[in-house]
């Protein structure tokens, strides 16, 4: 038996009589059988030090470093700060703070002492530096403690606020407790939602939802099996927005898929050949569109920064796992359910059998069959117009600020945010959060008199030492706040000043170091994998349509498409939400979701234009592909936008900015690119779009086909 009719049968095997009993079966399986790992994947998630930051980055090999000096005990600091707005502290205020140092003795980690209390020189604020372990799990605790006994008894018109590298870290954690159920249940009620909205069926919008379930089990297993063997890396971060991936994704293709079903049902009496024939029909496209953005994702495996290359890879996992389970589980449920999943609606055979015999054409007119027809009378000024529109909110973007300092990492300012001000207003900035130097110990003198003559630097001081001495760590405070401008000019200063210490082997780490390289890790990221992305969806396009043109026209769109969504992004960042700046990470990130995803809704409507292109001839190709897929595209678009809308209510800004960023993208796709920018230029340009495929060749439309004259056609093209 051929190999080509092998792969149909099984592509086409869920729509079976009994074959969709065999998948059905396959799938229960895997669900009892490995369910229990999906609980699991928060065991391999990797929220340490390095996790968000580029695997190369010397501020990384710090932190590599310091494991050698602390093992599992490391040492973090919380900083409380007692401070007054408009006077002078009392001896009450003094009291406070000598009486919670005592209560923190407790807490604090073998064989460290609290600093403090620790007087500013306006007289105006006092800091206690609380050094706690991060072995075991209770360093959250030990903070929650912390902050607990500070805020009680103050004296009245006393601040006390808890920070420091303690108090950031678990308001970040915070952030992430609890997000991946958030994600899905809230992702999960947005899908529910639209699903009713757009069948209108109180039946049908539960077998998508059914099919996703299945999807999402297998993306858990699958990821945490990744991880904990073949070193798929996993943050807390990518694991999120998993889950909003896989409902997103997955419920496009279950939309096209059920579209292209319906329709099939009503040219078949046979439910089962109405599946087999939708699957033939649809499956290239969900799979060409599936491969785009799984391929597309995975190119982040070449970004530096490892949060991308985290949530490329895990993203990519995800996409590949709804791919699977919308073209198995869900056409066999649907077969399996029979015709009336879509009451009251349901598709009758009978009455367009009718129709057909009568003479009367199979397609109704709606209104994307009108939006084709003002396409088709002025082309050309339809999609100069269209890139006028997107080019306008491109050039919104050009007055985008980049990086976000801590404190305007979040929606709502966390406690250990306000923390950090109060420091800044009344003692050097850097001193809640120094910058790390790791030395060779007999170079230590040499590396603090390098340290102690760089301007911007407070103070140095040795800090720790290894258990075979041969390295040693400096604490250096720094002038200004760790998150300013001027602080990374003086870590970069510091960096030159170390370097030069002749076998010193200096190493400059911390906070504000880990913002500074990762800044530039984002920079050299663009450069690196947005070549490698346009250059992998082009390749998969060409392979898809058989054609040059078409790829590089659609690919162009899709570009235009994302700096117009950035743009508009930014105007929503600035005068809506009100962010200070755009976060580092966004642009790479955005551009990758938004290729792959964008590319996506082209590939839904092109292979349809392209099956019809060979049954009509171009132009009546165009609209019917164009008429055909509106209604189910603009809906898939939709639930894509929307489901990305749940992370912009995350309390993390650069997640939220990721989510606007996407929804806008998406809905610029659906409503703008695909409806009218990529059917206009197709009605424009003519044929030729499809050089050097035989459609290229053709310039006149078939005569209308038989049945089997029309898979003889779809066959050869």
């Amino acid at each position: 038996m051929p190999a080509p009719s092998v792969l149909r049968r099984l592509a086409t095997a869920p729509g079976g009589k009994r074959t969709k009993w065999l998948v059905l079966a396959a799938w229960l399986i895997i669900v009892v059988a490995l369910g229990p790992l999906a609980g699991k994947l928060g065991e391999v998630e990797d929220s340490g030090p390095n996790a968000f930051l580029p695997g190369n980055a010397e501020s990384a090999k710090v932190n590599t470093q310091l494991e050698k000096f602390r093992g599992e005990d490391e040492i973090i600091p919380a900083v409380a700060v007692y401070s007054r707005a408009d006077s002078a502290l009392t001896k009450a205020d003094a009291a406070k703070a000598r009486a919670d140092r005592a209560d923190f003795a407790p807490l604090v980690a073998k064989g460290e002492q609290i600093s403090g209390p620790v007087p500013a020189e306006d007289g105006r604020a006092l800091m206690l530096v609380v050094p706690l372990s991060t072995s075991g799990d209770h360093t959250t605790d030990d903070l929650e403690k912390i902050r607990s006994v500070a805020a009680a008894n103050a004296p009245p018109g006393l601040d006390v606020e808890v920070g420091g590298p303690a108090g950031s870290l678990v308001d970040t954690v915070k952030v992430f407790d609890n997000l991946d159920s958030t994600l899905m249940l809230a992702t999960g009620a947005v899908v529910t939602l639209l699903l009713l909205i757009t069948y209108r069926s109180p039946l049908l919008w539960l077998f998508p939802v059914l099919a996703v379930g299945f999807a999402a089990v297998l993306t858990q297993v699958t990821t945490y099996a990744l991880a904990k063997y073949a070193s798929l890396p996993v943050d807390p971060q990518s694991a999120g927005i998993l889950m909003v991936l896989v409902f997103g994704v997955g419920t496009d293709y279950a939309l096209l898929l059920i579209a292209r079903y319906r329709e099939e049902l009503h040219r078949h009496e046979d439910r089962h050949e109405a599946m087999r024939l939708a699957l033939r029909r649809s499956g290239p496209a969900i799979v060409a569109s599936a491969g785009t953005i799984a391929i597309g994702l995975a190119c982040l495996a070449f970004a530096d920064i490892n949060s991308s290359r985290s949530l490329g890879l895990v993203g990519a996992v995800g996409v590949v796992c709804a791919l699977l389970a919308m073209i198995t589980v869900l056409p066999a449920l649907l077969v399996l359910a029979g015709r009336w999943v879509f009451w009251p609606f349901v598709p009758s055979y009978a009455e367009t059998s009718a129709a057909a015999a009568a003479g009367e054409p199979r397609q109704a007119r709606t209104v994307w069959s009108r939006i084709g027809g003002l396409l088709a009378r002025r082309p050309r000024w339809s999609w100069l117009m269209s890139i006028g529109v997107t080019a306008v909110l491109a050039l919104s973007a050009t007055g985008i600020t980049m990086g976000l300092t801590n404190a305007e990492m979040f929606q709502d300012k966390p406690e250990s945010v306000i923390a950090q001000e109060k420091l800044s207003a009344h003692f050097p900035s850097g001193s809640s959060d120094p910058a790390t130097v790791v030395v060779r110990t007999d170079a230590r003198a040499g590396v603090e008199r390098a340290v102690a003559a760089v301007d911007g630097v407070e103070s140095v001081r040795a800090d720790d030492r290894t258990a075979d001495g041969s390295l040693t760590s400096l604490s250096v405070t720094l002038k200004d706040a760790p998150d300013s401008a001027a602080a990374k000019h003086t870590i970069d200063e510091l960096r030159t000043a170390v370097h030069k210490v002749d076998g010193a082997d200096a190493l400059v780490g911390g906070t504000t170091a880990e913002a500074l390289d990762t800044r530039r890790a984002a920079e050299s990221d663009l450069k690196v994998v947005i070549p490698i992305v346009l250059a992998v969806v082009l390749l998969v396009l060409v392979a898809l349509l058989r054609s040059l043109i078409a790829p590089l026209l659609l690919l162009a769109t899709v570009v235009l498409s994302y700096f117009g969504a950035l743009g508009a992004s930014h105007l929503v960042f600035e005068h809506v939400l009100d962010f200070a700046g755009m976060d580092n990470s966004l642009p790479l990130m955005g551009f990758v979701f938004l290729v792959a995803l964008g590319i996506d809704y082209n590939i839904f409507l092109m292979t349809r234009v392209r099956e019809e292109v060979a049954l009509r001839g171009h132009s009546k190709g165009v609209l019917a592909g164009l008429s055909s897929t509106g209604g189910v595209i603009t809906s898939a678009g939709i639930v894509l936008a929307a489901t990305f809308a749940v992370i912009a209510s995350m309390p993390l800004v650069s997640m939220a900015q990721l989510g606007v960023l996407v929804g806008i993208g998406v809905l610029l796709d659906t409503f703008l690119v695909r409806t009218v920018l990529v059917p206009s230029l197709a009605l424009d340009i003519g044929a030729r779009i499809w050089w050097p495929s035989r459609l290229g060749r053709k310039t006149r439309p078939h005569d209308a086909p038989a049945a089997a004259t029309e898979e003889r056609v779809l066959e050869r093209v």
